[in-house]
């Protein structure tokens, strides 16, 4: 089994950040400086570098998962705090990157509340809601559901660099039982071959990207030399929780491997970080078609205003 290494190296830090955006709702856009602010002030980042912060190794070690980091860096209100203790089913893990865009006094922080657990999450009574989208009764492969006739979607790992508290998967997610590594990704494939019918791939999880460069080289050589196979899609949100992940090799891999499309899990203007615009301009100055994927939450983007600065930015 081949899973993410996350040794630290250092790297050079991000470019310099654009101008900021504030949105319509007083949400402001922080730039590097807020940022920065905010990570040094927490005890748990007081010490950290700028070549320490933009690397991805780094970012993954030092994921916020429990209370005791989680309290130092935002002022927990009691159901956050009763929440996190109770440890719900979809665990908690946070990338400093993200935390750093929390506002850490108000709980209804559009980036917090996407992160952050709340006792909310235990009121889910309907037994309907653990497979809201119905795809276990159509997978016929692990990892593999088939449901639509020329189209299937590829459960590639269960795991992802941070976790949603709004995932319609919790029931797998985050869980570690169905690491990525090359034995499921062959009966994948060989699922397709006999069913020249698929020719649509969408690589998803748990996170699709959350695969070591050589595994994920060996994913997508082995989907693209199955002939029916036509199209070739990643959906993920390591751009936005991980940008730093994005580096010139895993962008030189996914060049190999056109006509490849990316579907990125982004919701709310603040998201759009210097980091983030350096990551996905390099995904698409390698030619890679960028879409977002956007789910509109109560409280947190259903707003026209924020929607149409998180679309026209």
């Amino acid at each position: 089994m081949e899973t993410l290494t996350t040794e630290y190296t250092e790297k050079e830090p991000p470019g310099k950040p654009p101008s900021s955006l504030l949105s319509p709702l007083n949400l402001e856009f922080q730039d590097a400086s807020a940022v920065e602010s905010i990570h040094t002030r927490s005890p748990l980042w007081a010490n950290v570098t700028p070549h320490q912060w933009s690397d991805w190794r780094w970012q993954m070690q030092n994921r916020i998962t429990t209370l005791e980091q989680l309290r130092q860096v935002i002022h927990l209100t009691p159901d956050e705090e009763q929440a996190v203790r109770l440890k719900p089913e979809l665990k908690m893990a946070i990338t400093p990157h993200f935390a750093a865009l929390m506002d850490p006094h108000d709980p209804n922080c559009p980036i917090r509340r996407q992160v952050v657990p709340t006792m909310a999450e235990f009121a889910l009574d309907d037994p309907d809601l653990e497979d809201p989208l119905g795809e276990d009764a159509h997978m016929p492969v692990p990892g593999l559901v088939h449901r639509y006739p020329d189209r299937v979607l590829v459960e590639i790992t269960d795991q992802c660099v941070a976790y949603c508290r709004h995932c319609t998967r919790r029931r797998m997610v985050g869980t570690g039982g169905m690491p990525a590594h090359k034995t499921r990704i062959e009966a994948i494939a060989q699922y397709f071959e006999a069913h020249p019918e698929v020719r649509d791939v969408l690589i998803s999880g748990g996170d699709g990207l959350f695969l070591s460069d050589d595994l994920l080289d060996y994913a997508l050589g082995r989907f693209r030399a199955v002939k029916s196979v036509e199209i070739l899609r990643i959906g993920t949100r390591v751009p936005i929780f991980l940008p730093q992940r994005v580096t010139d090799t895993m962008v030189a891999t996914l060049r190999k491997y056109h006509p490849l499309w990316m579907n990125i899990h982004i919701n709310h203007p603040k998201e759009l970080t210097p980091e983030v615009r350096e990551a996905t301009g390099k995904l698409a100055d390698a030619g890679i078609p960028l879409g977002a994927q956007i789910v509109l939450m109560a409280g947190i983007n259903d707003c026209a205003n924020t929607m149409k600065a998180l679309v026209q930015d």
